[in-house]
Order: structure tokens, then C-alpha cells, then sequence
């Protein structure tokens, strides 16, 4: 009697599965092949002459290299700014209520709805005016400044739900609220931490638009950027090469995804209801 709804969901989650990681093996096949296989009608679904050539020449490439570098360093400085500033904000809101902290809770993340190409505009010309324009300060202060909003708000379900006994207990042995806070609190906040660090990550390594406008030095470009701006011509394609690229640029990420996505859905799921 259930096998045909067991079959029927079976068949919708095979074909969620081709849509969702067909382009991915499609892109990982491609980079092994040279540029007369990847023009070839039909297809070769697989290699029949395999290369790593497209490999080799990645790797020799110093500007792919610098944009891969510059990468790391504006996703990773995006990403402890983000957990520190949130850690503090999310506790200030959490432990200390005022007249209007609620509104002002929502005025940021109102921040959150604007679209990026509606404010792209006024940071291009406010950091134009401070100097700061064509600087990884300027991407790293733009992308830090995006996801506090939701990172505070969601290391604010965390604190709410420690009671205040232990706060208390420590404030009785002779600690401060900073110390309270890194030595008694944080401890017990660590998936809360580790979700928003996740999450910061994957948005400042994918960051394009950002980017885009803000840099234009090839010196400091990122990733995403330097992809669409060395690796598609504007009149012809290396496939091959911006297969391989891609491969490279999205392996950080599914390291991450494949052995953390667990704690970082507990951990967006926990916050998210306990605020």
C-alpha cells in the first residue's frame, strides 16, 4: 500500500539530487579535459583522454594564486570581526535591557532587507571620500557590516537561554563581566559561535558584488572577481580553464560543508528559536 507514495518520493528526491549536484560533477568532469573534448557534440560525459594540464596551469598562474590568498584573508578577517563584534552586541542585548533596545534590535536588522545593488552606490562614495576605496579594509568593513545583523541577533538567542545563576556564581568568585563573559558564557555558546563563523565565511568567500565595485587594484582582487574578470573573455571562453578555477574556488567550501554543516544547522536551528 506505501510503496508507490515511497517510490513517487524516492523519484522527486533523484531528480532534486541530478538538478542540485549534476553541475557540480559537470563542472569537476570538465576541468579534466582539454578544450577540443569540451567542445565536442555530443558530449563526452566522461573523459575518454583525461588531463591535469588545466591543473598544471592553474598553478603557475601567480595571479590566480593571489586571488585565491586575497580570498582567505578577506573571508577570514570578515569572519572573526563578525564573531567578536556579535558576541558583543548579542550579550549587550541580551543582558542589558533598555527603552527602545527592541526597536533598535529591529533597526538592525531592518539593515538586512535592503538589496546590495540599493546601497552599492552611497558605500562606493563614502568610502571614495574617506580614502579607503580600492582597500581590503573597504570590502572586509562592507561584508562585516552585513552580516552582524543576523549573527548578533542569533548570539542573542544563545545568551538568553544561559540563566543569569551563572553569571551571578561568578560575578560572587571575584570575576568581572568581561571575564564572566570569555571564561562562563562563551564556553557554553560554542555551536552558537561556530554557526555564525560558518556563515560568515561562506558569504564573504562568495562575495561578488562587494567586491566588484569596491576593488579594482588585480593586486587585492578576490577570487569570484578575478575569475570573471581574467578567466571569461569577452569573445571566447578557456572552459577549461574556468572549470578548473571553479573546482579550486569551491573546494574550501565543501571541506567545510561536508564535515561542519552538521553543527552549523544545530546551531542556526538552537539560536534562531531560543531568541
Amino acid at each position: 500500500m506505501n510503496s508507490k507514495p515511497k517510490a513517487r518520493s524516492y523519484t522527486i528526491l533523484v531528480i532534486f539530487l541530478v538538478f542540485l549536484v549534476g553541475p557540480i560533477l559537470w563542472m569537476f568532469v570538465t576541468s579534466f579535459k582539454d578544450n577540443i573534448a569540451i567542445y565536442k557534440i555530443p558530449p563526452e560525459w566522461i573523459p575518454h583522454k583525461p588531463t591535469i594540464s588545466n591543473y598544471l596551469n592553474i598553478f603557475k598562474d601567480k595571479l590566480f594564486m593571489t586571488y585565491y590568498f586575497n580570498n582567505f584573508i578577506t573571508a577570514g578577517l570578515t569572519t572573526l570581526f563578525t564573531i567578536i563584534i556579535s558576541i558583543l552586541a548579542g550579550y549587550s542585548f541580551s543582558r542589558f535591557k533598555f527603552k527602545g533596545s527592541q526597536i533598535l534590535i529591529m533597526a538592525f536588522l531592518s539593515v538586512s532587507i535592503f538589496p546590495v545593488v540599493g546601497i552599492i552606490t552611497a558605500l562606493y562614495s563614502t568610502f571614495k571620500n574617506v580614502g579607503l576605496l580600492n582597500t581590503r579594509t573597504a570590502v572586509i568593513l562592507t561584508l562585516t557590516a552585513a552580516n552582524v545583523p543576523f549573527c548578533m541577533w542569533l548570539m542573542k538567542g544563545f545568551f538568553d537561554d544561559i540563566p543569569r545563576a551563572l553569571e551571578e556564581a561568578a560575578y560572587i568568585d571575584g570575576c568581572g563581566r568581561l571575564s564572566t563573559l570569555f571564561k562562563v558564557i562563551l564556553p557554553l555558546c560554542s555551536p552558537g559561535i561556530l554557526a555564525i563563523g560558518l556563515y560568515t565565511f561562506l558569504i564573504a568567500w562568495d562575495d561578488y558584488l562587494y567586491c566588484l565595485t569596491l576593488i579594482t587594484d588585480d593586486k587585492i582582487r578576490t577570487l569570484s572577481n578575478g575569475i570573471s574578470m581574467r578567466y571569461l573573455g569577452e569573445l571566447s571562453y578557456d572552459w577549461g580553464n574556468v572549470m578548473t578555477v571553479s573546482v579550486m574556488a569551491s573546494i574550501p567550501l565543501l571541506i567545510l560543508f561536508i564535515f561542519l554543516q552538521k553543527y552549523m544547522i544545530q546551531g542556526l536551528t538552537a539560536g534562531s528559536v531560543k531568541g
